[in-house]
């Protein structure tokens, strides 16, 4: 029986030409984006689901899609998926990453363009029968320096076009390597170094932990007088409110935003001030890039459907049904070891060297490689997925090297991963014991057996009476449980370190805590999906 889709969402005519020319039964109803209940009754039937943004892909659709094998989103944001509940009914979730990535970057230069000659405010007077033509001077863009926050796909055209202006660019990326940027004609800088000397500045990255407000009252504070911010990548990167009193000020000459901290933005500090342009989250919206992740989505859907083949997917490897029953413990493991280095790493990655040893070496190791390689790479970009994680670490200039080796040791075979930045190295080894649980089997060089936690907490220190007492109390005292200890060292009174998994996250103040004893060189909080 050939395979079922519905299309909840818009999508073109050519799209949808797609799946029946390869011999997929389609049904082609958007209405139901916005129409839940009909959606939940109707979804038992179809094995794939192609949606935009209006399609709410809840626990409760989920639940009742007995035979969904897939669901694509015709863009890059899944918000609205429940990526953890498909994981756990076995529906692959995929997106289009790079179909929108011209339009995004394009939109961001016409309002660096807007900005700059106040073309919106212009436009309103004129429209409105005046004639104020000196109340509109602007600057030109030739000559002026740009400083471009996240350096990867989006932010990488943006520094050509910004080039082909005869602009100055600086960027600010922490794995944007030295010869990428060499290559890319940029300028790598510090943040600081960023805000002090940009004429305009235009954000690119995703919106993390480490990203929301990062723009906030003291980094605008740092900006050179007269400053022109863009912001056409994540709501809740600048700090809104802080952003128009120093606009109000006179300190920043402008703004321009297509993303705000709430959405639908009906109400904003921003709005209504003198010399900011604002638009309705208009990045992705052209013609060309709605059609081309329409016609990216079906495409990858139908190889799914009819192949097996994998594209782009958010929650599954690239590794064929036969390979996943034997391979998911080393794909996790994988993820886990790239997760460590990736939430251990601030500086540029240089290379990434991979070994694989026994049995590992036998496994497909460009899934294992590309399920590492995201572990690394989710620390700065939580949309990356095992499809796009390589030719991401080959735009930032990183080097990947994998190496087999026939059993060398105690363990039928292991994965070791050694990331080298230019201040140092870094490596951890895992394995999966048969019980089917990775473990972290080795990190610096220093054995140790380590069971994986979703909350672990990672110390380094001189091997020294009273480390134990001093995890162990300050851990009990604020009422972290501790699930596992894992202590290794080189040798005595060398370099030790300790892996604890607890059952909660630990809160800054008490590793604080830890730190403030002066026992110890590290303390760093990590997360991990053991689901």
């Amino acid at each position: 029986m050939a395979p079922k889709v519905l299309i909840s969402d818009k999508l073109s005519d050519a799209a949808v030409q797609i799946f029946r020319d390869r011999g997929i039964e389609v049904d082609f109803m958007p209405e139901l984006g916005k129409d839940k209940e009909k959606l939940a009754e109707i979804i038992g039937d179809y094995d794939g689901l192609a949606i935009r943004s209006a399609t709410k892909v809840t626990p409760t659709i989920l639940e009742k899609a007995t035979k969904l094998k897939v669901v694509g989103r015709a863009g890059i944001g899944t918000d609205n998926i429940d990526k953890e509940a498909a994981s756990k009914k076995g529906v692959i979730v995929m997106n289009t990453p790079f179909g929108n990535m011209i339009t995004t970057a394009e939109h961001a230069i016409a309002m660096m363009f807007a900005v700059a000659r106040q073309i919106p405010e212009a436009s309103a007077s004129t429209h409105a029968g005046k004639w104020e033509k000196s109340k509109f001077m602007g600057v030109e863009l030739t000559g002026k320096t740009l400083g471009v926050i996240g350096a990867g796909n989006i932010g990488g055209i943006v520094c050509d076009r910004a080039r082909g202006l005869k602009m100055k660019v600086l960027a600010y990326d922490p794995f944007l390597s030295e010869e990428k940027a060499q290559q890319m004609q940029v300028e790598k800088v510090e943040l600081d170094d960023l805000l002090s000397r940009s004429d305009f500045i235009t954000l690119h990255v995703p919106a993390t932990d480490q990203t929301r407000g990062m723009l906030n009252r003291e980094a605008l504070e740092k900006t050179k007088k007269g400053v022109r911010i863009i912001n056409c990548a994540r709501g809740g990167l600048v700090d809104e409110e802080a952003l128009a009193d120093i606009l109000k000020s006179g300190h920043v000459a402008g703004a321009a935003f297509d993303v705000f901290a709430e959405e639908p933005a009906t109400e904003n500090p921003l709005f209504n001030l003198p010399n900011v342009v604002c638009t309705p989250h208009l990045g992705a919206s052209t013609t060309e890039a709605q059609e081309n992740v329409a016609l990216q989505v079906a495409d990858q859907m139908a190889n799914y459907l009819l192949t097996g083949a994998v594209e782009n997917a958010l929650n599954m490897p690239s590794v064929t049904a036969e390979e996943a029953k034997v391979m998911g413990p080393w794909i996790k493991l994988a993820d886990h070891l790239g997760s460590f280095i990736g939430q251990m790493t601030d500086e540029p990655i240089k290379a990434i060297n991979i070994l694989y040893d026994g049995y590992a070496a036998e496994m497909n190791l460009e899934a294992l490689n590309c399920s590492l390689i995201a572990g690394i790479m989710k620390s700065i970009s939580p949309d990356v997925n095992m499809v796009s994680a390589p030719l991401i670490a080959r735009e930032r200039g990183i080097q990947v090297s994998t190496t087999n080796q026939a059993q060398s040791g105690v363990f039928e075979g292991y994965i070791k991963v050694t990331v080298v930045t230019p201040e140092r190295e870094r490596s951890i080894a895992g394995t999966v014991f048969s019980d089917g649980k990775p473990r972290f089997i080795q990190i610096k060089g220093i054995n140790i057996d380590a069971e994986v936690g979703n909350h672990m907490v990672y110390t380094t220190n001189e091997d020294v009476p009273g480390i134990i007492g001093t995890l162990g109390q300050t851990m009990g005292a604020h009422g972290v449980n501790i699930a596992n200890f894992t202590l290794g060292r080189s040798t005595a009174h060398g370099e030790a370190i300790a892996l604890l998994y607890v059952d909660e996250p630990v809160e800054p103040f008490v590793l604080d805590e830890l730190r403030k004893t002066g026992m110890f060189r590290q303390v760093k909080a990590l997360e991990f999906d053991v689901a």
